[in-house]
C-alpha cells in the first residue's frame, strides 16, 4: 500500500499546476536578465508569477521581493529592519527568525501558544522603538496569533511588524495587517523548493542581504531561478479547501482522544491552521512514536524535527508549558489532497502502536 504522507508542514504536496508551469519554464529557459527573446521570455514568466503572488496578497508587484525559500526571506526582512531597533521575538518562533536574531528578547505565550498581549504591550513601552518578529501561524502546533492585535499594538507604540507567515499562506486568508514585512516559502503552498518571496510595505526599501547584479530592483542579487518561480506563482493561485482538510482534523483528533485518553492536542483552544495537529503523549518519546507509524505506512513527524534529523525536546512545547513530555510531540499535518480515508488509516496504525506500547510500559511497571 502507498505511504500516507500526513508530513505537509515540512513541505506541501506539489500541486497540477505548478509542476506544468516548472516543465513549461524548463522549455523556454532563458536568464530573465538577459535582453533577447529567450531573455524577454523568461522575465515574462518571472513578472507573471509574481503578478500572481501579488493579487493573491493584495499588494502591489513591485512589494514583493522573490527570493530562494522562507529562510532567505526571513533573514532578508530582520537584516534590514532590526538596524537601531530593539528585536522582540516569539518564544514558539522558528529556528529561521530565532538564528537570525541573535540577542533578541522572546516574547512569552499564552499555554495555548498565542502570544502574551500583555506582555507585549509592555516591553513595547519599555524603551526605544522595536521589531516585533510573530508567525503568523504555528509550524508544530498551527496555532495562530492574534495579529490584528498585534499590529495595532506595533502602531500606537511606533514598532515595525515582521510575520512569518510560511505555513499560513495558501491554507488561511493572509492580509497585510499594516506589517513591514510578510515572508512565504513557495513548496509549503504546493510549490517546489527553491524560490520564496518577501512581501514589502508600499515604499519600503531594504537594502540587499545578497549582492549581485542588480536583480529585484537590487534587493537581491542572484539569477532568479525560474523553473521554482514558475511553479511559485501557479500555486499560489490555487484553492484550498478549508473545511474539508479540518473536517479531516477534527477526525484524527476525535479518534487519538478515544485511542488515548491522556494525550494532549496542544493549543487546541486556540485558532489553529485547518490541517494541524500537534499530539503530545506523555512519556513516550517522539522519535519512537514517528519510527513505529513509519513502519507502518504512516508520514509523521516529531515536532522538533530539525535538518540534521535530530530529535529533542521541542522548544515550543517548552514555551507552551509542557515540562518533562516537550519531547512527546506527534506533527500530523494533513496535505490539500489527503484522501478521505486518511483519519482511519492513520487511526488504525495509531492504535496498534498505542497498543503495543502501553504493553511495554505495563510489563517494565511489573
Amino acid at each position: 500500500m502507498t505511504a500516507l504522507d500526513l508530513d505537509a508542514n515540512a513541505t506541501e504536496a506539489l500541486r497540477p499546476a505548478a509542476r506544468e508551469a516548472l516543465l513549461a519554464a524548463l522549455d523556454v529557459g532563458g536568464n530573465p536578465s538577459s535582453v533577447h527573446g529567450g531573455g524577454r521570455a523568461a522575465r515574462r514568466i518571472v513578472e507573471q508569477a509574481r503578478a500572481a503572488l501579488a493579487a493573491r496578497f493584495g499588494v502591489a508587484p513591485g512589494d514583493i521581493v522573490l527570493t530562494s525559500g522562507g529562510t532567505e526571506a526571513n533573514a532578508l526582512a530582520l537584516h534590514g529592519l532590526a538596524a537601531g531597533r530593539r528585536v522582540l521575538v516569539g518564544a514558539t518562533e522558528h529556528p529561521a527568525v530565532r538564528s537570525a536574531a541573535p540577542g533578541a528578547t522572546l516574547l512569552p505565550v499564552e499555554r495555548d501558544g498565542t502570544v502574551a498581549l500583555g506582555s507585549l504591550e509592555a516591553l513595547l513601552t519599555e524603551g526605544p522603538s522595536a521589531l516585533v518578529c510573530l508567525m503568523a501561524a504555528n509550524n508544530e502546533t498551527g496555532v495562530l496569533h492574534p495579529l490584528g492585535e498585534v499590529a495595532e499594538l506595533c502602531r500606537r507604540h511606533g514598532a515595525l511588524l515582521h510575520v512569518d507567515a510560511v505555513q499560513s499562506a495558501g491554507r488561511i486568508g493572509l492580509e497585510a495587517l499594516g506589517a513591514a514585512s510578510i515572508a512565504l516559502s513557495a513548496h509549503k503552498l504546493g510549490g517546489v523548493p527553491g524560490a520564496g518571496a518577501l512581501i514589502l510595505a508600499p515604499r519600503l526599501h531594504l537594502p540587499a542581504l545578497i549582492a549581485g547584479g542588480g536583480q529585484e530592483r537590487g534587493r537581491r542579487g542572484g539569477t532568479e531561478p525560474l523553473p521554482a518561480i514558475a511553479a511559485f506563482g501557479a500555486a499560489v493561485a490555487e484553492t484550498y479547501d478549508i473545511r474539508r482538510i479540518a473536517a479531516l482534523r477534527d477526525a484524527i483528533e476525535a479518534g487519538l482522544r478515544r485511542i488515548a485518553p491522556e494525550v494532549v492536542i496542544a493549543g487546541a483552544t486556540a485558532p489553529r491552521l485547518p490541517n494541524t495537529s500537534l499530539a503530545v503523549l506523555p512519556g513516550i518519546p517522539a522519535e519512537t512514536q514517528v519510527i513505529a507509524l513509519d513502519l507502518a505506512g504512516i508520514r509523521v513527524s516529531a515536532g522538533s524535527a530539525c535538518s540534521s534529523g535530530k530529535v529533542a525536546a521541542s522548544p515550543v512545547l517548552e514555551a507552551m508549558g509542557f515540562g518533562v513530555d516537550a519531547g512527546c510531540g506527534l506533527r500530523i499535518s494533513l496535505p490539500w489532497n489527503a484522501p478521505e480515508e486518511a483519519p482511519a488509516r492513520f487511526l488504525h496504525a495509531y492504535a496498534e502502536m498505542y497498543a503495543r506500547l502501553s504493553s511495554r510500559r505495563a510489563s517494565r511497571a511489573t
